[in-house]
């Protein structure tokens, strides 16, 4: 008795529709799918243009880059560092159009040392906008404003926490500051007496 239930196979075979019987399989479609070109981001050409080499061979990534409405402040704009009462630096920002401020000293423009703050903190970046005055009429001006960059204890200006990765206008006499640090930074310009 040949085709008994005695000689039947453990496992029954399930009936397979005609579509699922002609669709590859995973493993068959993985070496036909390496072979074809992969055009989506990988984020290589990203990490290499914002990844800055150090002579010691060493290399940091930077965390911000600029963007297209950067520009170059027409008026002097300065940093007033202030320890308690007692002035301990006068810093001048308007050679560029950004600043890098944190602790890495070879990439930042402005270097911090308090502990509180990141090694790539926070940027004061001018950018050029368009604004109207009480008449409608549109004009530009090149304004600085401070980008936290996901720091660990945040940025404040006027002694309130600035939102990350979003600019923030910054005025002629505003007070900075970042993380812990006891140090105060007061923005003023050429303009302003």
């Amino acid at each position: 008795m040949r085709g008994g239930p005695s000689h039947r196979s453990a496992s029954p075979r399930r009936p397979t529709s005609r579509a699922q019987s002609k669709a590859p399989s995973k493993r068959e479609d993985s070496p036909e799918d390496k072979a074809k070109p992969n055009f989506a981001p990988s984020g290589l050409l990203a990490a290499a243009t914002k990844t800055v080499q150090h002579v010691d061979g060493t290399s940091t990534v930077l965390k911000y880059h600029e963007p297209p409405e950067a520009r170059k402040p027409a008026v002097g704009w300065r940093l007033y560092v202030f320890k308690g009462k007692e002035q301990v630096d006068l810093l001048h920002i308007q050679r560029q159009s950004a600043y890098l401020i944190g602790r890495d000293r070879t990439v930042a423009d402005l270097a911090i040392e308090h502990p509180s703050c990141s090694k790539q903190h926070a940027v004061i970046q001018y950018r050029h906008v368009q604004e109207k005055n009480e008449f409608g009429e549109v004009k530009s001006a090149v304004k600085p404003f401070i980008i936290d960059l996901e720091s660990t204890n945040g940025t404040l200006v006027n002694d309130e926490m600035v939102p990350t990765s979003r600019y923030f206008e910054l005025k002629a006499g505003d007070v900075i500051k970042f993380g812990e640090s006891q140090r105060e930074y007061v923005i003023l310009h050429d303009e302003v007496a």
